[in-house]
């Protein structure tokens, strides 16, 4: 080969790796969807691919999310699980479990109390925990920081609140303080959004962040609906004082941290990433708006289990993949029958994913997985238990009844104390004591819970539906019913998460996973029984890594390339049950600085999760799959068009639309005028503007 030759490839050559090495423009980086921050030069690129896409480790395509929680230390006696019994290796993203909002509105995990887990416990005993000395604390960030470097592309994020921790904490002398929280903290009594609460909070988490070197926040806040009587029962004294702010202060607590989130980056060289645990249940979501907040945040992990519990009479799954038609709650409240609500079904995952797909493309979109069950005992008819009934007229505390009786003794090991310090019976418990109730294992930890091996009686027999897509364990003998989750609907719900291009999936809490331990002792002498582990994580991981990449477009088909300003919103939401059905106004501002004429379409989509019968004049859907959901909904999206009045440059007019399950968005506004389509600038700000 002539020399010359030979330099003029290695010229081609170096030119071609410098043109691959140089890093992608920041803003194409952007995830779809996610409102464009007031600050420069956000590195979205070092979290983001060019589609938008977030940058995953250990070979995933899609996330696999673990929430850690940091109460599980061993102190109490009972089995510990501890950072260095994560399976780093299957995850993608690491949450913290829990930090809480002090009394001055600042994150807090306890974190400069003597003793505390997360920066002062040490674990000598066990060897893989040991602590990195370079690091100026100890306890679970030491070891999440130390495991970090073993595996940097894991991102760790704290996440702040939780069901008891909304609103209010725990101290370090273990009782809780009502201080008020995520409700006293966004939102003044009289309704008005605490500007200075949020600030102060936002700060404080940048500042948490980077001192302990986390990846990001997920809020955890349960729940800023606009419902009655919902959320921890000791926080409704906040909750209802400030019901009609709570959605507003939500939003404006998301938008000032993308926006501090978003500066830091912007000086750390570091994207800071932003997540919300969020809601599956229509009661809930009916009471926030169509969820504006969800524009600021680069995902979700919904909250897609506790569909069913002990908080009524009716028995069933608490995790179903579909609706089919039979749900007990539903055939009592009459959905099914009700013609406007077209068949479908809402307490179910795939009817939650879909909901949030109205606002946001599916790469940004974690379905959620318990490992843990739920369950009832004296449970009378039903298949197997299934769709049966336990009543009881003495409930819980804060629940109306009538209620369901809760399994209780060696069928809810994982019980929670309820705010009248009572104990809360409702079948809580982790997968692995799932797994050896439904072998008859009298395992041997269960001294560690004050049982013993007489206390297992009966005969649990494991079952399984295949249109919900659901498990559960069925004792005849003692009428207990326990909704469960194992190898067969995880693998079924993963296979679902791949085919649907999904974001990916969450898990609470990885301390509730399980292996099979061949030489574990039990209480009866035999070899074998269930004990924590990593099955399920690492189940969701072998799907994971095999498929390709998530959908991160937001519209199912291409939009316009041209833009205009104009501005629609949904706004005017009634309160409460008097938010039925939803009838708030649909809002069009013309900033288009150009008149618009008589005749002309406003085309926007809503999600399928409603049906298709919304109500307004001069308002018709055009398309979208209709009928019921049984064995998941077809499609994503209803399009709707709108016919215009003419509209004179800063302009406005308004149509007050209804409908009777709740939407996030509409999404994928065109204006359509004399045939041209046009995108509006308030979701794709950076294509050019358009011209008619």
């Amino acid at each position: 080969m002539h020399l010359e030759t030979v330099l003029r490839q290695v010229m081609v050559s170096t030119l071609l790796s410098t043109v691959l090495a140089a890093p992608a423009r920041s803003e194409a980086c952007r995830p779809e969807g996610m409102a464009v921050s007031a600050v420069a030069d956000v590195p979205y690129c070092l979290a983001y691919d060019t589609a938008g896409r977030e940058k995953l480790a250990n070979g995933l395509q899609r996330r696999n999310i673990g929430y850690f929680s940091g109460g599980r230390t061993g102190k109490d006696g009972k089995l510990r699980y501890l950072v260095s019994d994560i399976p780093w290796a299957h995850l993608t993203h690491i949450n913290y479990a829990f930090a809480h909002i002090d009394d001055a509105n600042k994150i807090s995990a306890n974190e400069t109390s003597p003793g505390n887990a997360a920066t002062q416990s040490e674990w000598p005993a066990v060897a893989a925990a040991t602590m990195d000395p370079a690091l100026p604390y100890k306890g679970h960030f030491n070891l999440l920081n130390s495991f970090k470097k073993q595996y940097p592309g894991v991102k760790t994020m704290v996440s702040v609140g939780g069901w008891e921790e909304t609103g209010g904490y725990y101290g370090t002398d273990g009782k809780r303080v009502a201080s008020g929280g995520y409700y006293t903290m966004t939102t003044l009594p009289d309704g008005g959004v605490n500007h200075a609460g949020i600030e102060v909070f936002a700060d404080s988490v940048l500042a948490f962040l980077r001192r302990y070197s986390f990846d990001g926040v997920d809020i955890d806040y349960e729940f800023p609906s606009t419902m009655p009587g919902v959320g921890y029962p000791l926080d409704w004294k906040f909750s209802a004082q400030r019901q009609k702010g709570l959605q507003a202060g939500y939003r404006e607590l998301m938008r000032v941290l993308r926006g501090k989130l978003d500066g830091a980056a912007a000086r750390d060289g570091k994207y800071y990433l932003l997540s919300a645990a969020v809601p599956a249940s229509s009661y809930l979501l009916r009471g926030m708006e169509t969820f504006q907040a969800l524009r600021y945040l680069d995902f979700v992990n919904v909250m897609s289990y506790d569909l069913h519990g002990t908080w009524n009479e009716f028995v069933g799954p608490q995790a179903p993949l579909f609706d089919n038609g039979t749900d007990a709650e539903l055939v009592s409240g009459k959905v099914y029958a009700e013609p406007l609500y077209q068949g479908i079904g809402s307490l179910n995952v795939d009817w939650a994913y879909h909901y949030y797909r109205g606002a946001m493309p599916p790469s940004r979109i974690n379905v959620g997985v318990p490992y843990y069950s739920r369950g009832w005992r004296e449970v009378s008819g039903g298949r197997n238990g299934l769709w049966g009934t336990s009543r009881s007229d003495v409930c819980p505390y804060g629940v109306k009844p009538p209620c369901g009786l809760g399994a209780s003794g060696i069928d809810n090991i994982w019980f929670s104390i309820d705010p009248a310090g009572k104990v809360e019976e409702a079948g809580s418990n982790p997968m692995w004591h799932a797994k050896n109730l439904e072998r008859n294992i009298p395992a041997d930890y269960l001294p560690m819970y004050q049982l013993k091996a007489t206390d297992l009686s009966g005969h649990y027999v494991r079952y399984y539906d295949d249109a919900l897509v659901t498990p559960w364990l069925w004792n005849q003998q003692t009428r207990v019913f326990l909704t469960t989750e194992d190898e067969q609907s995880i693998r079924a719900k993963a296979d679902w998460i791949v085919a649907n291009h999904i974001g990916g999936v969450m898990h609470w809490e990885l301390a509730g996973d399980y292996d099979w331990d061949a030489g574990r002792v039990a209480l009866n002498g035999v070899k074998g029984q269930f004990v924590p582990g990593s099955t399920l994580t690492r189940l969701l991981a072998q799907a994971l890594r095999k498929a390709d990449p998530a959908l991160s477009h937001l519209s199912p088909v291409a939009m316009p390339t041209e833009a205009v300003d104009l501005a629609v919103e949904l706004s005017g939401f009634a309160l409460g049950d008097e938010n039925f059905p939803m009838a708030p106004t649909l809002q069009i501002v013309n900033r288009t600085g150009l008149a618009i004429p008589l005749g002309s379409v406003l085309r926007f989509q809503y999600p399928v999760s409603a049906p298709d019968n919304w109500l307004a004049p001069g308002m018709r859907v055009t398309s979208g799959p209709t009928g019921s959901n049984r064995g998941g909904l077809k499609g994503d999206f209803h399009t709707v068009d709108y016919i215009l009045p003419s509209l004179a440059p800063g302009a406005s007019t308004s149509v007050q639309v209804s409908y009777r399950l709740p939407i996030t968005g509409p999404s994928n506004y065109r204006l359509i005028i004399k045939g041209k389509a046009f995108a509006t600038k308030q979701e794709y700000p950076q294509y050019p503007k358009g011209s008619f």
